[in-house]
């Protein structure tokens, strides 16, 4: 088994070229600090609608290296946070607004990638949420009803007939479906990116790290770039610029594949739709089938570093690996004989209120997107065309939608940053197995815990 080497999407694609660092101080009308999809798709939709600007992209390793190049490859219509934080601040019809923005976000990812000949493995099969005990089925029926009440949600509620004809998760008591959702591998569409972007006539600069951003400058270590935009594309890496350490936390999650699948294996689990998987637990599970035959599944491992400390290469501890072999079996038996071929984590930037947010301070030319939770692969394309119209002064449906120029408060210090995420994963990992073994509701441990945390609105 392979352990860390940024990811198994990378591993099996081959890393990019190396190329060229900053070659010293430079001046610019964009600089964008990060190449993932953030970084990416800024600059795409920006050398679209201005050709002639001068976008240049500094990054301390390679495009996509962070969390755009490990993630769990999930293409899906998820607002950050959820919707009712925008009904309670904004009103109903701008959180509609924003979620028939993600629904139309995933088809235009889909799109670009048509058109621009990048072949990113997509199969647009719908998010399929699985319950396997009954606290876990009756948040499962709360969360549809809950979708259903929304028109664009497209949100069925399946048997657990149904549900097991689709993909045939042992002990499933029921599932929800919707259609907005598409598998991906993310370095193919990171990898795909980059190249449509230089060819565009973007300027991307591997190896060049970024210790601080001041208005119009981003400051390097091989010199500064002066631009009258700088936009933080930075995400679960945000913490080490200089004055940002608790801005937003830097959460690792960590995903193991398997080797490719037999078809009599396929035969007993279904999957034949390509789904992208989760389930209802609190300590949430997330999997795809790839398009040679794997799973590619993931989770919370050792959830926060002290201090918000980052990897530099994916690598994950024993117990980890173990622990989604565990979720692999018990979801899949027919599974139990697989060779696990690779294992990796990365991180994801989450804000103290757990909502993403994009922006642009004009006064001082600063922009940013960012805090994901997790669900950046389509939401990163929104930030990037967001992006664009406030940098280009347009106003337009995008720039009022409800999550622009949203402010949060700061993480706290440490060591109560460190307790407070340890106990509060903790927690959820014992709710969950309180739940499968004895519990017919959900567990006020998990209740509590999302209070605590900010995610219970």
């Amino acid at each position: 088994m392979i352990n860390g080497d940024v990811s198994f999407w990378w591993n099996q694609l081959g890393r990019p070229a190396n190329r060229d660092p900053l070659p010293g101080p430079m001046t610019a009308d964009v600089c964008i600090v990060g190449a993932g999809y953030t970084g990416l798709w800024t600059a795409y939709y920006l050398k679209k609608a201005a050709p002639a600007l001068r976008i240049v992209i500094v990054e301390q390793r390679f495009a996509g290296y962070g969390a755009s190049g490990r993630n769990g490859g999930w293409l899906t219509n998820s607002v950050t946070g959820g919707r009712e934080q925008y009904v309670k601040s904004h009103g109903r019809d701008a959180a509609a607004r924003f979620q028939t923005g993600m629904n139309e976000t995933v088809d235009e990812v889909i799109r670009v990638a048509e058109a621009e000949g990048v072949d990113a493995d997509i199969a647009k099969g719908g998010e399929f949420t699985v319950a396997y005990d009954q606290p876990q089925q009756r948040r499962l029926e709360a969360s549809a009803r809950s979708e259903q009440a929304w028109d664009m949600t497209d949100v069925e509620l399946l048997s657990p007939a149904a549900a097991r004809a689709r993909i045939d998760v042992a002990g499933a008591t029921g599932a929800m479906w919707h259609p907005h959702c598409a598998r991906i591998n993310p370095a193919k569409l990171a990898a795909g990116l980059a190249r449509v972007v230089e060819g565009l006539g973007v300027e991307i600069f591997d190896n060049t790290r970024v210790s601080e951003i001041t208005p119009h400058r981003a400051i390097t270590d091989r010199g500064a770039v002066e631009a009258e935009f700088v936009v933080r594309a930075t995400e679960g890496f945000t913490a080490g610029l200089k004055g940002l350490h608790r801005a937003w936390l830097p959460m690792n999650s960590s995903l193991i594949a398997t080797a490719p699948l037999s078809s009599d294996v396929w035969q007993s689990i279904g999957w034949a739709g390509r789904e992208t998987l989760g389930d209802m637990a609190h300590a949430y599970m997330y999997a795809q089938r790839t398009i040679d035959d794997r799973i590619a599944i993931g989770g919370r491992g050792v959830p926060y570093r002290f201090g918000s400390q980052t990897d530099s290469d994916g690598r994950t501890p024993a117990s980890t690996v173990e622990a989604l072999r565990g979720i692999l079996t018990r979801f899949f038996p027919a599974t139990a004989g697989a060779q696990i071929d690779h294992a990796w984590s990365g991180v994801l930037g989450v804000p103290r209120d757990w909502a993403a947010t994009v922006g642009l301070h004009p006064a001082t030319g600063l922009a940013w997107a960012g805090g994901y939770v997790g669900t950046g692969v389509a939401t990163t394309n929104l930030a990037g065309r967001t992006l664009t119209d406030l940098i280009l002064g347009n106003d337009t449906g995008l720039t009022r939608l409800p999550w622009v120029n949203h402010r949060v408060r700061n993480w706290e210090p440490e060591p109560l940053r460190w307790l407070a995420v340890h106990a509060l994963y903790r927690a959820y990992s014992l709710a969950d197995h309180a739940e499968l073994t004895r519990r017919r509701t959900t567990s006020p441990m998990a209740s509590v815990a999302d209070v605590v945390s900010g995610r219970g609105h």
